[in-house]
């Protein structure tokens, strides 16, 4: 915001239509949103199959995942505002004839490397592959089936993908639509490039995070802090709305929908920190309802600073014949809460990302290529010297596990205590998603982190339980699945 740009939003969706020319289009839209420091998503699902008919050539179309390649080399070549590479979303819907070539194709490591993928699922589906069905490929050009499968079989190359590489994710369709607060204006496609994000066509968003383990009261029973942090709500929803007034957008029809609509997005970090605080250990249901206290808590307080603000400055233009219109709920935004994954604030206010678990008790943290992080949790670290066990060698010991459960020097309550995400049972994981989509107008983004030794079946079960939970979206990662990983654990040495 210090900078002449004034380009405020870090969340777009482009549209791509089944045309040379919109997809050209695109791009450009797509290089001026990275110059700018935005990132961008987009739904390939209407660009027609591959080997399809080109009457104006009379040649061949090349499909979806080609051209993605041509996004994923503008986005290589330009520098995201000066300071950090683009990031895009690619979203192919399951019933594309093509979604096969999709599920596969960052099984080679050197693909759509600018690029987080997921797969758009449908009701229809996950119908189709619980009752042990098939279903239809259709072609987006002729609306037309081109062939049937077995939703078992694309299920088991998409588990077979994320087990392998982490991707693709699962973005549900229709879940997300089933809230889209404004249908009469257009249908939800797509996401931001981290998923939490569902928008519009040409619609931004601008996001901000509380850090929860602020908000703590002092004393031998600490507790969340709520009074304070309702001030605190109420300054960020009126802040985040300034922000959609004050932004510089990167093109008018971004401009146009974004103040139609009026998204934000308030959410939180420092969650596994304020469990630690209260002495919940994060796989415990007593966790689980905290989550959902603290999130109903945000959203309830979002929702009546949205109101105020409605009453004091006006209704969010497209507010008339939207469901919450037909709700009563005069507000100024559409949406007011999202849980981002906070990667590079989190960092900055020195807190657990999220809602994410601790990742380690110590951990690196690779901020790029060449540049490491290493932290020791603060808490851990106070309360190993209050025990009288802190010292180098205990970090060395610490470092060289990625957990500390079974390190007997260090007290059993203190181990219970600060579980890390590879002591968590992949369940609860997706149920503490589960707990906080319940009380967020968009997404959630949380990464169902497995240990290496995870199976496919473990991918497949945390899929399913998070489309029955009524998340919007899912990601999965097995340590090790990638040459690359941004968290790691393993041999940090201290001074």
């Amino acid at each position: 915001a210090g900078r002449d740009l004034q380009q405020l939003s870090a969340c777009f969706v482009l549209p791509i239509e089944d045309s040379l020319e919109s997809i050209f289009e695109s791009v450009k839209h797509q290089a001026l949103i990275h110059q700018s420091g935005g990132g961008t998503g987009f739904s390939f699902s209407h660009l027609r199959p591959k080997n399809d008919r080109v009457a104006s050539t009379s040649g061949v179309a090349s499909g979806p995942v080609s051209f993605m390649r041509i996004f994923n080399m503008a986005t290589e070549i330009i520098k995201q505002g000066g300071t950090r590479r683009g990031a895009n979303m690619g979203i192919l819907r399951v019933d594309h004839p093509d979604i096969l070539e999709f599920i596969d194709v960052k099984l080679n490591p050197s693909e759509l490397t600018n690029f987080n993928l997921s797969v758009g699922v449908t009701d229809a589906f996950m119908r189709a592959l619980d009752q042990e069905k098939d279903y239809a490929l259709v072609n987006p050009r002729t609306g037309r089936t081109v062939t049937r499968m077995k939703a078992a079989a694309v299920f088991d190359r998409l588990v077979d993908a994320a087990w392998n590489t982490g991707e693709p994710g699962m973005i549900f369709l229709d879940t997300i639509n089933a809230t889209n607060p404004t249908p009469h204006i257009g249908r939800i496609e797509a996401t931001n490039p981290c998923g939490e994000q569902p928008l519009l066509p040409f619609e931004s968003c601008t996001l901000g995070s509380i850090n929860l383990a602020g908000f703590v009261t002092k004393g031998p029973r600490p507790k969340l802090d709520e009074p304070r942090l309702a001030k605190a709500i109420h300054t960020a929803v009126r802040f985040l709305d300034n922000v959609i007034d004050m932004n510089h957008y990167p093109l008018p029809e971004i401009e146009a929908i974004t103040k139609g609509n009026r998204k934000i997005g308030l959410g939180v970090m420092g969650f596994a920190d304020l469990l630690i605080k209260l002495n919940l250990p994060y796989d415990t249901d007593d966790a689980l309802r905290m989550g959902e206290r603290v999130m109903t808590f945000v959203a309830e307080q979002a929702r009546a600073a949205s109101a105020e603000l409605a009453r004091e400055r006006g209704l969010f233009p497209n507010f008339k014949g939207s469901p919450l219109e037909s709700e009563g709920r005069r507000v100024r935004n559409a949406t007011v809460t999202t849980i981002a994954p906070t990667g590079t604030i989190s960092i900055i206010a020195d807190c657990s990302p999220g809602i994410e678990p601790l990742y380690g008790v110590t951990f690196t943290r690779t901020v790029m290529e060449d540049v490491r992080l290493t932290t020791v949790h603060p808490d851990f670290e106070a309360r190993a010297k209050a025990a009288g066990i802190y010292s180098r060698r205990l970090l060395e010991r610490i470092a060289a596990n990625e957990s500390i459960q079974t390190l007997t020097e260090i007290p059993a309550d203190l181990r219970r205590l600060f579980v890390t995400a590879h002591d968590i049972d992949p369940d609860q994981h997706v149920r503490m998603q589960a707990v906080f989509q319940k009380c967020s107008d968009s997404g959630v983004s949380k990464t169902i982190n497995l240990p290496a030794s995870a199976s496919k079946t473990d991918v497949a079960k945390a899929f399913r339980l998070a489309y029955r939970l009524g998340c919007k979206g899912i990601t999965v990662f097995r340590t090790g699945s990638r040459a690359n990983q941004v968290l790691s654990c393993a041999n940090v040495q201290y001074c």
